[in-house]
């Protein structure tokens, strides 16, 4: 039987890639692998009547993960009755669960009658997990998504909190169209850190080999055991290529909450903190002790929250990091019968982050909870946000697990922002009061336009 346990996660379906080894969410995402990140997401469990045995429930996209980042383990087999019990189970979970009574126009009944023989035929498990993934994406909702038990293990490392891999220790997205690698952020005391490869520089090859490889990443490359070395080429933008040798290191650790104090022209102290994701239960922890931090010697006239990259995560996750800095409740989740959910959050104030002035920025790389993070805080008018309307990505997701340890994530619930009901972000993303464009590859932090135009909002404000 199907058991559920009922939690909430809005994760990306962009794969944001942690090229040391440090794999994020390989959750299977059905709509826009954009990097291999080699971490995945957990859930945060959200009590809710279960129909079978409830599980999850979250905005984060599973998405059937590349060749480069797929873990070694080997997937148990399925025998016939096996496959065509999950099939059965997932269609009949869909055709009661999913947000869209339509189907997003799809005849589900029609697509039961095509999937079943081809589940029959499915004799190797890889194939039949591609295949309910193949399914779901009919669907057309760029969340929904299947995870073989496999990909199940490595989304609960994710979520917590727990990194296990060897290499340099970064955090990077793959720029398809330049052939390279981008930075997002290296980790503390890391080989890559220590080698002075910040944020926003960009991997061309390693041990000679290009990073980008038949429009796919090899993380691979950064791989391999501890004390062993590497050699990678790095350019800043706007410098020369620099070839560094590094030793892989091995990393166990959450992902990391990068943070700074800015000056701006008048003087102004600007904190800055960067997000990436939401599905590490360390997050919110990490936030507040960047702002105890930053605010040791001092308080903050601004605070800048980078969403840029916030591929999203779980429910308890947002809500402890917004407790932070604004209070009650701030939206409802509304299932396709209209049943209504108080999306609320518990003040906390860390030296007056109850009360600095924010501003939150943006881009098409924010997804699901981050979306729905810098969404809620404009929504309340407690946050000013500066960058690029995002995509609009934030269904509510609910996982179902299989008794054979696979998982699945149905879209169960939109977002009703509590001030504004009548937005539909799905359909319109975030849109932000300032439009900035930057693309993070061809920039450093000290050039980036949308920190620029953070830093004068707060001069002029």
């Amino acid at each position: 039987m199907t058991h559920l346990k009922r939690f909430v996660l809005l994760l990306a379906i962009l794969a944001v890639s942690l090229s040391c080894q440090a794999v994020k969410g390989i959750i299977p995402p059905l709509g826009n692998p954009a990097s291999t990140f080699t971490h995945t997401a957990t859930v945060t469990l959200t009590p809710i009547p279960p129909t079978s045995t409830p599980q999850p429930t979250s905005t984060h996209t599973p998405l059937p993960p590349t060749a480069t980042s797929q873990p070694t383990a080997t997937l148990a087999p399925l025998k016939t009755g096996e496959r065509i019990d999950i099939f059965e189970k997932l269609w009949k979970i869909i055709d009661e669960n999913y947000l869209y009574s339509d189907f997003n126009g799809v005849d589900w009944q029609a697509v039961h009658e095509e999937y079943y023989q081809k589940v029959i035929n499915a004799h190797d498990p890889e194939t039949f997990y591609a295949l309910m993934n193949q399914m779901i994406s009919l669907l057309k909702d760029d969340h929904s998504g299947f995870l073989s038990p496999r990909d199940v293990e490595q989304e609960e490392i994710e979520f917590a909190g727990e990194n296990n891999f060897t290499g340099i220790g970064i955090l990077t997205q793959a720029v398809y169209e330049r052939n390279y690698a981008t930075v997002l952020m290296t980790f503390p005391n890391s080989p890559a850190e220590k080698a002075g490869i910040k944020a926003h520089d960009n991997i061309i090859t390693i041990d000679g080999q290009p990073v980008i490889q038949n429009g796919e990443l090899m993380l691979y490359l950064f791989r391999g055991p501890e004390n062993t070395q590497v050699t990678v080429e790095v350019q800043t933008p706007g410098q020369a290529i620099r070839q560094l040798t590094l030793t892989r290191k091995q990393f166990s650790e959450a992902t990391p909450v990068p943070f700074q104090v800015f000056s701006t022209p008048n003087g102004k102290r600007v904190g800055y903190i960067m997000l990436v994701t939401f599905a590490d239960v360390t997050i919110d922890r990490q936030v507040k002790n960047a702002l105890e931090t930053m605010t040791a010697d001092g308080s903050l006239d601004g605070l800048i929250l980078d969403n840029r990259m916030n591929t999203g995560g779980a429910d308890t996750v947002t809500q402890g990091t917004l407790g932070l800095f604004t209070k009650g409740t701030l939206g409802y989740f509304v299932d396709r019968n209209n049943n209504q959910r108080q999306f609320s959050v518990v003040p906390t104030d860390i030296n007056g982050s109850q009360k600095v002035p924010l501003v939150v920025l943006v881009g098409k790389g924010t997804v699901s909870f981050g979306e729905l993070f810098a969404g809620t805080l404009k929504d309340s008018g407690r946050a000013y946000i500066i960058g690029e309307t995002t995509e609009g990505n934030v269904e509510l997701l609910q996982g179902f697990d299989f008794e054979n340890g696979s998982r699945a994530w149905i879209a169960h619930e939109k977002f009703v922002p509590i001030n504004h009901p009548q937005e539909n972000w799905e359909k319109t993303g975030i849109i932000p009061d300032l439009t900035v464009l930057s693309q993070w590859d061809l920039v450093t932090t000290e050039t980036d336009p949308v920190i620029l135009a953070s830093l004068e909002y707060f001069d002029s404000n």
